[in-house]
């Protein structure tokens, strides 16, 4: 290794060193907000519900969409190569996660070929997400006219916005089909990594109307980082259909001290009046989205079951502090389970066996209060049946925890104050 590489990692080892205790600090002393709904909601199945959720999140219901929910990277990956090659106009990817791996191998491959025969091909890179992915490593695909731009790489210029990243895992091709869900790019989905099996995820494709607003929240970050405005039918070209399902795309940003994400998620936590199932790989909710949770399952008798990562948790330091977390939802009696055969990185809510909500989403405070974010919430029973169906094979695959337990288990409860002071670290 030569010398230059060398002073190159260590400095690269030192920045992620400093970003990790940024995130620790903000997590230790940053500020909690408190949120509240006042008064009582519209029922999720109500014209009155869609007409409030649309204006809080400032976007547009939109009909006629037609939805394939793909189950782990064996579907979706074959899924998104599929649709880039068949691209002729143009593709379009975000990520937070892109790394050096066998399946990003593949991708950047797949992009340069499409480069080559003339497809305008851009990708926007979280540069902390995918800090060990050099620049060098898209060469072939830069080298046949592909763009490649960092988001908040460290720039003295973006340096107070260090800790703001994009999580949002998009890809659009042509205008007309687009993939959103919470996978990076990256082995651990594609065939696990270092004896750890496969992670378990699931990732949305769409066509229809709102693929307009996929493509939106990905011009959104275009322009931040290329400074260049995204138009024409090449981008937005979807087709309208009347028949299909009902969804909206709620980008957020952080903003006011609240995002979009948290909106949506609490407006429909509150709604419900039957089910809400949580999946998410890191449960860190803070004191307001526990209290919303506790008042569905004890004031409402609404049926709460959460399912977190078990001990293949990729992050120990966060299933702890979440694990210190389970006795203030189950106190108003909701139901929590950990996902044993893999890491467990799903990000998927079901609301009532009608709204189900799929993105990049963490259940936690960095998700709403610090990152981009991008989510497709859907308003169709088939499509939460669906849903509900991998939710109950997950379940199968899981141990419940019981409040009980908790309160008599101590390591569930060892190091309560670092835990708490923890609880919206990741």
């Amino acid at each position: 290794m030569s010398h230059h590489v060398s002073t190159t990692f260590l400095v690269l080892a030192w920045i992620a060193i400093a970003i990790h205790g940024l995130n620790l600090y903000l997590a230790l002393f940053g500020p909690e907000r408190s949120y509240r709904i006042p008064g009582e909601l519209p029922a999720p199945d109500t014209a009155e519900f869609e007409r409030l959720l649309t204006s809080l999140t400032d976007t547009g219901l939109h009909r006629g969409n037609r939805i394939e929910v793909l189950t782990n990277g064996d579907s979706f990956y074959k899924a998104e190569l599929t649709a880039i090659a068949a691209a002729t106009n143009t593709i379009n990817l975000e990520a937070y996660i892109f790394h050096r791996s066998e399946i990003g191998a593949k991708f950047v491959k797949a992009l340069a070929e499409r480069a080559r025969a003339g497809v305008k091909v851009k990708l926007t890179i979280d540069y902390i997400g995918s800090m060990s992915t050099p620049h060098s490593y898209f060469r072939e695909l830069t080298e046949a006219g592909g763009r490649v731009e960092w988001y908040h790489p460290l720039r003295p210029d973006v340096l107070a916005m260090i800790n703001n990243r994009t999580h949002r895992e998009l890809l659009i091709v042509d205008g007309r089909v687009g993939f959103i869900g919470g996978a990076g790019i990256a082995d651990q989905w594609y065939e696990g990594t270092r004896g750890n099996p496969q992670w378990r995820d699931t990732v949305f494709r769409v066509e229809g109307p709102v693929v307009n607003s996929l493509q939106s929240a990905f011009a959104e970050n275009w322009l931040r980082v290329a400074g260049e405005i995204l138009s024409g039918d090449e981008y937005f070209g979807f087709e309208p259909s009347e028949h299909g399902s009902v969804g909206m795309v709620v980008s957020s940003t952080p903003a006011a001290g609240s995002t979009r994400a948290r909106i949506l998620y609490q407006l429909l936590i509150a709604s419900a009046t039957k089910k809400i199932y949580i999946t998410t790989p890191y449960f860190l909710p803070d004191s307001s989205a526990r209290r919303a949770l506790r008042r569905a399952a004890r004031d409402r008798n609404v049926e709460v079951k959460i399912l977190t990562p078990g001990r293949r948790a990729d992050h120990l330091l966060t299933r702890t502090s979440a694990r210190h977390l389970y006795g203030r939802v189950m106190d108003g009696g909701a139901e929590i389970y950990e996902y044993q055969p893999s890491m467990l990185h799903a990000k998927v809510m079901i609301i009532d066996d009608l709204w189900s909500v799929v993105g990049s989403t963490n259940f936690d405070h960095r998700s709403f209060e610090l990152n981009d974010e991008v989510n497709l919430a859907m308003c169709d029973p088939r499509i939460t049946a669906r849903l509900v169906e991998d939710f109950q094979r997950d379940l199968a695959r899981s141990r419940p925890v019981s409040h009980r337990e908790w309160k008599r288990n101590m390591l569930f409860r060892a190091g309560d104050w670092l835990s708490s002071m923890l609880e919206r670290q990741e």
